[in-house]
């Protein structure tokens, strides 16, 4: 679930090997209900997503600061383990997903409108299944296309600076 440039930990990881990894996942849920809920709620869920983003950067710059305590590059370790991360569970666990559910949710809605005579009601539901059922399906995807987009940009640049300080 996206790289880790300063792991080396065969340990299972808590923000990506266990049932933490799904509060990453909450903002999809969100979106999924939109039709039902309060958009109180819908933000709230980008709350938890983004405390999970946030938590797991966090994590990973404890880690990378354990490995490297002797190392005079440790501060560009920590640095680049905490941005990777952060970017990384920021596009593919919180703006990507969100924003496809988000449109999946609205066009499936929109569709059941001019396709079904189904009441308002049942239509929103069903929405939200089409949202739900969506997840799983979309994940792998996003993360596949957010590493190769981060290892053809940013971590580059993360490479090349770590080739120029060793």
């Amino acid at each position: 679930m996206g790289h880790d440039p300063d792991s080396g930990s065969a340990q299972p990881d808590l923000y990506r090997d266990t049932w933490v990894r799904y509060l990453g996942y909450a903002n999809e849920v969100g979106e999924s209900f939109r039709a039902l809920i309060p958009k109180s709620l819908v933000w709230a869920s980008y709350g938890v997503a983004t405390a999970y983003v946030t938590a797991d950067a966090a994590d990973k710059g404890q880690k990378a600061s354990k490995a490297n305590v002797d190392d005079p590059n440790k501060t560009t370790h920590v640095t680049v383990a905490v941005i990777d991360t952060f970017i990384w569970q920021a596009l593919a666990s919180v703006a990507i997903p969100g924003f496809t559910i988000n449109r999946i949710c609205a066009a499936s809605l929109y569709l059941m409108g001019r396709v079904t005579k189904w009441p308002l009601p049942l239509r929103k539901w069903a929405t939200t299944a089409v949202g739900l059922s969506a997840i799983p399906v979309i994940i792998k995807p996003i993360d596949r296309s957010v590493d190769y987009m981060l290892d053809s940009s940013l971590r580059k640049l993360y490479r090349t600076n770590s080739k120029n300080t060793d």
